[in-house]
């Protein structure tokens, strides 16, 4: 079956992967509240259909903190994506570059700044804060020799979420033995991953960080690993610690309240993601769809605000721009596609969701994106 939506292609995913990693790129914290709230009151935004308005000439560019963008879309950090397709970063930001759309590369992904910087146009490259204030300067020096144009600071994970289906599903709480043998199981019955990614894709490791790892597969306890060295003690005065080692735009993700957002400015950012990490973190958070009016009101119609959280089409995307969104981050969707078709999957995604979005745009009597008056329409 040739997928026709982003639902479908989580369908082929979770066919094809093991449970274990299906369970971590789709699930969420605790009873999933969250996770639900960011697809449902996505999906409750009315659209104003218009008609006998000339539609036959639609743009949906954009730019984006210099950049020129075909879409007001960008592929999110997702950790250990690359290990649901071989080096699967690459092939998600090869798909990236040939839609015009930006890819931000994780601090927890499988491939490294490097690697993926050395296939295609530099990635974005998103951090997080470690204890290790050395290392964090290091990686930022990394992004900034490899020329990654953007920096996205991800401040909403002090600590992991509970996850149950992580640890009934034995990707964390099941270290040694114990948890090879259940997560290799689990693999045994998906051989089409099993060869492409759990041998063909080797090394299966946390690229960016060799240096805190070096070789331990981030599959040893990896939500407890994170637990042991992002830094909860992390404050404003790091960001403006970030601001001071990073150049280039500047992007604060994990934004859920208009005061966070203003201090966010303050502190030195480009543009903030409105995000609640995608229900990954404190369940029973608000929805990115239900914070963004008041962000937006907070920091005004010049600041460049970007948002994820229930992207599942075009129409989603329309929404969230309606709403007063400069353009979206894309989570799962894109690692869906990966996972179910590697590059060809992510660029097939990628044509969905802009036919999609044209669509939308046509039924709802535009030709221009939403805020283009507000924007910027010539790249730095």
């Amino acid at each position: 079956m040739i997928p026709a939506s982003i639902p479908d292609y989580r369908t082929a995913a979770q066919r094809r992967l093991p449970r274990f990693l299906f369970d971590y790129i789709d699930g969420g914290s605790y009873a999933e509240t969250t996770l639900a709230r960011n697809v449902g009151d996505l999906a409750a935004v009315a659209l104003d259909q218009r008609v006998l308005v000339d539609v036959s000439d639609i743009d949906t560019a954009v730019v984006l903190f210099g950049q020129s963008c075909a879409l007001p879309v960008a592929l999110g950090p997702i950790g250990i994506a690359g290990m649901t397709a071989r080096r699967g970063e690459v092939q998600a930001a090869r798909a990236a570059e040939a839609a015009g759309v930006p890819f931000t590369l994780s601090t927890v992904s499988v491939c490294s700044i490097g690697e993926v910087a050395t296939a295609v146009t530099p990635p974005w490259f998103q951090l997080y804060m470690l204890r290790d204030r050395g290392f964090v300067a290091a990686m930022i020096a990394a992004a900034r020799d490899a020329r990654c144009p953007v920096l996205v600071f991800t401040v909403d994970l002090p600590t992991p979420g509970a996850r149950y289906r992580d640890v009934r599903s034995g990707l964390t709480g099941a270290p040694g033995l114990a948890g090879q043998l259940r997560r290799g199981a689990q693999v045994a019955v998906r051989p089409g991953w099993a060869i492409d990614v759990g041998l063909g894709g080797r090394p299966l490791t946390l690229g960016n960080l060799g240096g805190v790892l070096g070789a331990k597969t981030p599959l040893a306890d990896f939500l407890g690993w994170i637990g042991g060295n992002f830094d909860p003690a992390a404050d404003w005065t790091d960001l403006e610690w970030v601001r001071g080692q990073w150049p280039g735009p500047l992007v604060v993700k994990g934004i859920l309240h208009p005061d966070d957002a203003r201090a966010a400015f303050a502190a030195g950012a480009d543009g903030i993601v409105v995000s609640n990490h995608g229900g990954r973190q404190l369940d029973g958070a608000i929805s990115a769809v239900r914070a963004l009016p008041a962000i937006r009101d907070a920091v005004g119609e010049a600041a460049t605000v970007l948002v994820d959280g229930g992207v599942r089409s075009g129409l989603d995307v329309l929404r969230y721009l309606t709403l007063g969104a400069d353009g979206v981050l894309l989570g799962r969707a894109w690692v869906w596609a990966l996972a179910a078709g590697g590059e060809a999957g992510v660029a097939h995604m990628l044509t969905l969701l802009t036919t999609e979005l044209r669509a939308a745009m046509a039924f709802t009597g535009r030709t221009r994106l939403p805020r283009a008056a507000a924007m910027p329409r010539t790249a730095a």
